[in-house]
């Protein structure tokens, strides 16, 4: 029990003693008693009324002057609103910071209302690369300010994982790259970046590599050509290995500057040029053949299960450069004797190109970079076995362009999978196939 309460209960005993005792003076201990109880409920109704009054009036924040258990009341909520006026303090000065920080960030940033697409705030460079105004725009709908079809495609698809790239609204020289952020209270954030420069310099780095590979392919050319006419007049034996050594390296060489040049053009084109409904069942079984071919003595057992059915909508040359660079994949790492599993099917609403082997496998922790140009797991065996170091690029890029998607799966020493997956919008019946 508080000092304060006790004393407040000391002072109601003393009081109703002394009504008490004066009652019993004048022959009315019950008027006695009541009239205390008259002048002690007075007494709090009165400090309780003060109480109010300061709350709500007081703009100085001294608390009345009281005694027992209502000055140690007064002295609480006096500390109370001290408190409570330090965090405002601390809290305003946090939202300047933040008003600052968020100001002075180079990418664009929107706040959109709880369920809704309402803007709430934006910074300084939404100004300035999406043209909004203050106040003007305050409240707007940001599809009715941001009106591009992707844009607006992307924001009503609730699949925010991936951004979009648009033109900026207010210069159409300027591309952003728009991506949503949902968080806390269902409020959604739109960051925009501009990537005018970035797209400059990847579009001077696909022409600097598609120059390159084309001026590449004269001399290459060439110099297989004399190796192969020194090598066909049967050099003397000490010649004769370094011309081969030579010669094979020319055919690397030129396998290289092809598949930069097909990643060049698989960048550049546009996706769809030239589609039409491909005889998969009759791409895979070349694709096979080849690879039968290129085994040799390795003497590999090819599993090949087709549905012979189902056929797709896309570019025969590209399909097949992504087919084969799987097969061949699994045929240069899997070893002497090997099993190459190879399928063609639907699955589910999708349609799916597998292929499994009995290799050493792969390390999860190289999986998300296969796709990667020049990314080599064992880049002495991958060199030794003639690979480029390009194969699964292209194959990523054939897939972008064929509404499709590459899925690996791999455990060192058990092999691994390397599956296809095209939607259903790319699937056709093979009949159509064969009437075209």
């Amino acid at each position: 029990m508080s000092r304060a309460l006790q004393e407040e209960l000391s002072r109601f005993v003393g009081m109703l003693l002394a009504g008490i005792v004066a009652g019993a003076l004048f022959g009315q201990l019950m008027a006695g008693v009541l009239l205390v109880l008259v002048i002690y409920l007075g007494w709090h109704l009165y400090n309780l009324n003060r109480l109010v009054r300061w709350l709500r009036e007081s703009k100085s924040f001294q608390p009345p002057e009281a005694s027992g258990i209502w000055d140690e009341a007064f002295e609480h909520i006096y500390r109370l609103q001290q408190r409570n006026q330090q965090r405002k303090r601390n809290l305003r000065g946090m939202l300047k910071r933040l008003h600052k920080l968020t100001s002075a960030l180079p990418d664009a940033t929107v706040e959109l209302r709880p369920d809704s697409e309402e803007i709430e705030w934006w910074n300084t460079a939404a100004a300035r690369y999406l043209g909004f105004e203050f106040p003007r725009d305050t409240g707007q709908r940001i599809s009715n300010l941001i009106r591009h079809p992707a844009f607006l495609e992307y924001l009503h698809s609730q699949d925010y994982s991936q951004g979009v790239e648009i033109p900026s609204p207010v210069n159409e020289g300027q591309t952003l790259r728009l991506r949503l952020v949902s968080y806390t209270g269902n409020r959604r954030l739109l960051v925009a970046r501009d990537m005018t420069h970035i797209q400059k310099l990847e579009r001077m780095r696909q022409d600097f590599v598609a120059n390159v590979s084309h001026e590449l392919r004269t001399p290459l050319t060439v110099m297989s050509g004399y190796l192969e006419a020194l090598i066909d007049d049967e050099p003397d034996a000490q010649s004769a290995s370094p011309l081969r050594s030579m010669q094979q390296q020319a055919r690397r060489m030129n396998r290289l500057v092809e598949d930069l040049m097909l990643l060049a053009r698989l960048e550049t084109d546009e996706p769809g040029n030239g589609s039409q409904v491909v005889h998969v069942p009759d791409l895979i079984q070349q694709v096979v053949d080849q690879a039968k071919t290129f085994s040799g003595k390795e003497n590999h057992q090819f599993d090949v299960q087709i549905e012979s059915t189902l056929c797709l909508l896309g570019v025969e040359s590209e399909l097949y450069s992504a087919f084969s660079n799987l097969v061949l994949n699994a045929v240069r790492y899997t070893p002497k004797g090997g099993e190459i599993q190879i399928r063609w099917a639907r699955d589910g609403e999708t349609g799916l190109f597998s292929v499994t082997d009995t290799g050493p496998g792969i390390e999860a922790i190289h999986i998300p970079r296969l796709t990667e140009r020049f990314y080599r797991v064992d880049a002495g065996r991958s060199r030794e076995r003639g690979g480029t170091g390009l194969g699964l690029a292209i194959v990523k890029h054939v897939l972008l362009r064929h509404q499709g998607r590459l899925e690996i799966e791999s455990e060192p020493g058990r092999g691994s999978c390397f599956s296809c997956r095209f939607a259903d919008l790319q699937l056709r019946s093979c009949q159509s196939a064969i009437s075209s």
